[in-house]
């Protein structure tokens, strides 16, 4: 049994990756204990309203590379621990039993070198998969320059890996992390895809019948703010990611000075900076958008509005567009239209031409979207550029600082009904 200080130490050092979010994966209940079916294990709300949680530990923290950013690194004085695989194990399943979680995210610092830790590694979820019979979601941390074929195995027992690049450039790898390089992460990044693609191919052929390889895909972590690059640099490293790895999330994660070295900056990146590349990041994933159109190479995104927002103002010449003639890739570029509300559009212009009304029920932010579109050939918004800027920004501003109230959001009766219904 893992002792309470060694889980402290453990679970606390674990906190800084925030590459764990998950979901689709399809592993089902093959007469175990544990399901990670549809909605995976994160800290997040799943569409069916559940709160589900997950283990996010370290195997060790007692690190062979002295990466300057890290709490973890070699230099820095603090406790270093190393659990055993049993401990993980019994501890995970321990935890489901008490239903505390739902899935394990384990990782580690490299202990001794990166075949003995991805070895460690290997064995916590395997002993998981063949001993315990846990068949809930196991999200596995991958040790760059480990043994390709440790790697692939792991793949077969868990539902998603990770290789966290964390600096977007070879540059500031050298200065901040001098053991680490783009290539020792790019490289099983993309075994693994190729890997996946080879088992996939064998499952359809029937070679393979049993068993699956990486359900819920691949992720990465890029620190924001520790280096000089731009958020257009980081955005275009986002974009070939996606295309080239097929990786499911790029995470972004703001740097907070918790470590003290000359080379680091003093001060944190700030959560708002954070916010727009995820924006931006969803605009390259769902929205259509290219890394051209949101940044140029050396740009930050700008803070005052969003970054969809941020595009419409440079190119008010598209603008406005009618709202019961426009194709589903230009609403989707429209601010304050969200993918779900543009498809309502194309539905209901089917049988009526749409209001302004009609679109206030559709809970279109309008305050946004009526400076860009024409319902029935009407406009409200305003033509001026720089006027339309600055009430975008205030509306913002009123929007994130607006204290949220049960009671207030629940005064109307369609949303008491949606409330009712378990939809709010």
């Amino acid at each position: 049994m893992i002792t309470q200080e060694k889980l402290t130490i453990l679970t606390e050092s674990a906190k800084y990756d925030v590459s764990c979010s998950s979901s689709g994966s399809n592993r089902k209940n093959a007469g175990g204990m544990g399901n990670g079916y549809v909605s995976g294990c994160c800290h997040s709300f799943t569409p069916d309203g559940r709160c589900v949680s997950l283990l996010k530990i370290l195997l060790s923290n007692d690190c062979v590379y002295d990466c300057k950013y890290c709490p973890n690194r070699k230099a820095a004085d603090v406790p270093r621990v190393t659990a055993t695989p049993e401990e993980i194990c019994e501890l995970t399943m321990d935890f489901y039993k008490r239903n505390y979680i739902e899935g394990l995210f384990l990782s580690s610092a490299v202990h001794k070198n990166p075949d003995y830790t991805m070895e460690r590694l290997l064995l916590v979820v395997k002993k998981l998969r063949t001993e315990y019979g846990f068949h809930g979601y196991i999200h596995l941390k991958g040790i760059p320059r480990a043994d390709e074929r440790m790697t692939n195995e792991a793949a077969r027992y868990v539902d998603r890996m990770s290789y966290n690049i964390e600096l977007p450039s070879e540059k500031s790898l050298k200065l901040l992390a001098p053991q680490k390089d783009k290539q020792s992460v790019l490289t099983p990044m993309k075994d693994l895809t190729l890997a996946k693609t080879a088992f996939l191919e064998d499952r359809k052929k029937g070679i393979i019948k049993r068993g699956s390889f990486l359900p819920a895909g691949q992720t990465t972590q890029m620190v924001v703010g520790v280096s000089p690059e731009s958020d257009g640099q980081i955005l275009r490293l986002t974009q070939a990611l996606y295309r080239k790895m097929q990786l499911k999330r790029v995470y972004y994660s703001a740097y907070v000075p918790v470590v003290h070295d000359k080379l680091l900056p003093e001060q944190g990146a700030g959560q708002l900076r954070e916010h727009r590349l995820y924006q931006a990041d969803w605009l390259l994933r769902f929205y259509g958008f290219s890394v051209e159109e949101i940044a140029g190479e050396d740009e930050n995104l700008p803070m005052d509005v969003d970054p969809k927002c941020a595009w419409a103002l440079k190119n008010m010449h598209l603008f406005p567009v009618e709202i019961n003639r426009a194709p589903l890739d230009t609403l989707l570029r429209v601010p304050g239209l969200g993918g779900k509300n543009a498809h309502k559009i194309i539905e209901a212009r089917k049988y009526a031409k749409l209001t302004f009304e009609d679109l206030i029920k559709m809970r279109v932010a309008l305050k946004r979207a009526k400076h860009f579109i024409t319902c029935g050939g009407k406009f409200f918004g305003e033509k001026n550029e720089h006027a339309v800027r600055g009430l975008l920004a205030a509306a913002e501003t009123q929007e994130s600082a607006k204290q949220l109230s049960l009671f207030s959001a629940l005064s109307t009766p369609e949303n008491a009904m949606l409330a009712l219904h378990g939809q709010f």
